[in-house]
């Protein structure tokens, strides 16, 4: 199974246009085909039937990828994250149980991209909870605008999650942080935009706590220096690339840097995030 499986490209690569239009091309399969491929696969292990059936819903993992370009991530990169989690899912398919692959696969799909996003979008993880992973993924879709939730919104958002309100603000606070920027930089101030720390005023700060921030921050920079100073050279520079640097390579691009699959730089990727969380949370 896997073996014919990574015969398939499951990688964008660097022309994400191009890759999106294959995928477009392959055909929907009918309820018909669909199930004939599944018993294929099912009943005899048909590694062909696995490919088309694999193939004919990777336009399905693009479609869902898209839904989360808000984090910040590459889109590449979601892309094949769930192109796993599509794999996944045509392993485990049961043509008896009467439900289409597409409605199957959309778990295991999600589950993989929302791995990665967790796993990824900061290194001090911003969800560890169950409670907390569900509040991340449909706080943005819940918010009605682009601002902060009225009492009437995140009451709203609480009831429908099962939270408590608090854990909602909480939880949006977290969100924003990475989002807003307080003090304009020197090209904004070029442009004339004036930033809230211009204007706003805050005499309530007590500077105990502003010292105890800054050494937090202070000792958080320097267990992660230490964490990367631990890894080999190969693993600390795809992590700074990819994480630490503002032009964020793909995984096809350090693939091409390495001389080595795009899959291969996933796999040293994620074992270089844990290391560094086990070191900085010791």
């Amino acid at each position: 199974m896997s073996t014919a499986l990574q015969t398939v490209n499951l990688v964008p690569g660097s022309n994400l246009t191009a890759y999106m239009q294959t995928v477009n091309n392959f055909p929907i399969l009918t309820a018909e085909r669909e199930r004939e491929l599944g018993e294929e696969l099912y009943y005899h292990e048909n590694l062909e039937a696995a490919r088309e059936l694999v193939m004919s819903h990777l336009r399905f993992v693009v479609h869902i990828a898209k839904s989360y370009k808000g984090y910040g991530l590459p889109l590449a990169d979601l892309i094949q994250e769930g192109n796993v989690g599509l794999m996944k899912a045509v392993k485990r398919f049961n043509p008896e149980k009467g439900v289409r692959l597409v409605s199957f696969a959309v778990h295991w799909v999600k589950a993989e991209m929302h791995e990665f996003i967790l796993r990824n979008w900061r290194i001090v993880k911003v969800a560890t909870t169950k409670a907390q992973r569900k509040l991340f993924f449909n706080l943005r879709g819940a918010k009605k605008k682009l601002a902060w939730l009225n009492n009437a919104e995140a009451n709203a958002v609480a009831d429908d999650l099962g939270v408590d309100v608090k854990e909602v603000r909480r939880m949006e606070s977290r969100l924003t942080a990475s989002d807003l920027g307080f003090d304009a930089g020197a090209d904004d101030e070029d442009d004339g935009v004036v930033a809230p720390a211009h204007y706003l005023e805050d005499n309530t700060v007590n500077p105990a706590v502003l010292l105890e921030d800054a050494d937090w921050e202070s000792n958080s920079n320097q267990h992660l220096q230490v964490a990367l100073e631990q890894l080999d050279d190969r693993s600390r520079d795809i992590l700074q690339a990819r994480w630490l640097s503002e032009e964020k390579p793909t995984l096809h691009e350090m693939a091409d840097k390495y001389g080595v699959s795009a899959e291969r730089i996933r796999q040293l990727e994620k074992n270089a995030m844990k290391k560094v969380r086990a070191t900085m949370e010791a």
